[in-house]
C-alpha cells in the first residue's frame, strides 16, 4: 500500500506512515468499539475471578498461551483448504475431519485470548475486540462449512471454508498486531530482569498496548 505523505505546522515532510499501518491506529482510537469492548468484558470478568487464571496466560509455559493454541484451528483449516483445492474426491473426507478438528480447538484457544485481553489497555481492547469478533465470523463460517460436507453439500461446504479463511486472516492480522506491534502477551517475570530481556529493552522501544503500560 502508499504510505500517508504528512507534513507539520511549517509544511516539512513527516516521516510516512503505511495505509494499513495509519488504518490499524485509527483502530485503536475508534471509541465506536467500545460497545464491543464492554461485551468482551463482562466474558473476561469470570476469569479473572478464577484463581487459576494464570494456566490460561504464561503459567504453563512461561509465556503467552494463546499465540501457540491459534496454530491448530489455523492449521487444520488451512489444511483443509489445500485438499479442497487440489479437488480429489477422496480427500473430501479428511478436509472434513480437518476443519472439525479446528473447531475443536476454537474453545481454549478463545479462552487463553480472552484471559490475554483482560490485562490490555483501552486500545489494544477495542483491537482485540474487533479480533474476536471477526474470529467468531471465521468459526461460523468454518461450523457451516462442516455441516454442509457432512450433509454432501460439499461445493457449499469448500465455499464457506475459504470464506472463512479470507476472515481469519483479517483476525490474524489484527492479532498479529497487537502481539507484535503493541507487545500484549504475559511471561513470567524471570523474562523481564534477565540479561537477554535488559540488552533487547535497550535497543527497543519501550513496551506499550495502545499507549498503555504492559507487564505481568
Amino acid at each position: 500500500m502508499e504510505p500517508h505523505a504528512k507534513t507539520d505546522t511549517a509544511g516539512r515532510t513527516l516521516p510516512t506512515t503505511p495505509s494499513l499501518v495509519a488504518a490499524t491506529q485509527r483502530l485503536e482510537q475508534n471509541a465506536g468499539l467500545d460497545r464491543l469492548r464492554t461485551v468482551y468484558a463482562v466474558a473476561a470478568k469470570p476469569l479473572d475471578r478464577w484463581s487459576g487464571s494464570e494456566l490460561l496466560r504464561s503459567g504453563v509455559i512461561g509465556h503467552a498461551l494463546h499465540p501457540l493454541l491459534t496454530d491448530v484451528p489455523l492449521g487444520c483449516w488451512t489444511a483443509a483448504s489445500i485438499l479442497d483445492l487440489r479437488g480429489r474426491p477422496e480427500d473430501r473426507g479428511a478436509s472434513r475431519r480437518l476443519v472439525g478438528v479446528g473447531l475443536a480447538a476454537v474453545g481454549p484457544t478463545a479462552l487463553t485470548g480472552l484471559a490475554e485481553w483482560s490485562r490490555t489497555g483501552r486500545e489494544a481492547q477495542r483491537v482485540g475486540a474487533l479480533h474476536g469478533a471477526l474470529n467468531v465470523v471465521a468459526t461460523t463460517l468454518y461450523l457451516t462449512s462442516w455441516v454442509a460436507r457432512g450433509r454432501r453439500r460439499h461445493g457449499l461446504g469448500v465455499a464457506t471454508a475459504l470464506a472463512g479463511a479470507a476472515v481469519a486472516g483479517a483476525s490474524g492480522y489484527l492479532g498479529g498486531h497487537l502481539t507484535t506491534a503493541r507487545k500484549v502477551g504475559s511471561r513470567d517475570p524471570a523474562y523481564a530482569v534477565d540479561q537477554v530481556e535488559n540488552a533487547l529493552d535497550a535497543k527497543s522501544e519501550p513496551r506499550r498496548t495502545g499507549g498503555t503500560d504492559f507487564a505481568i
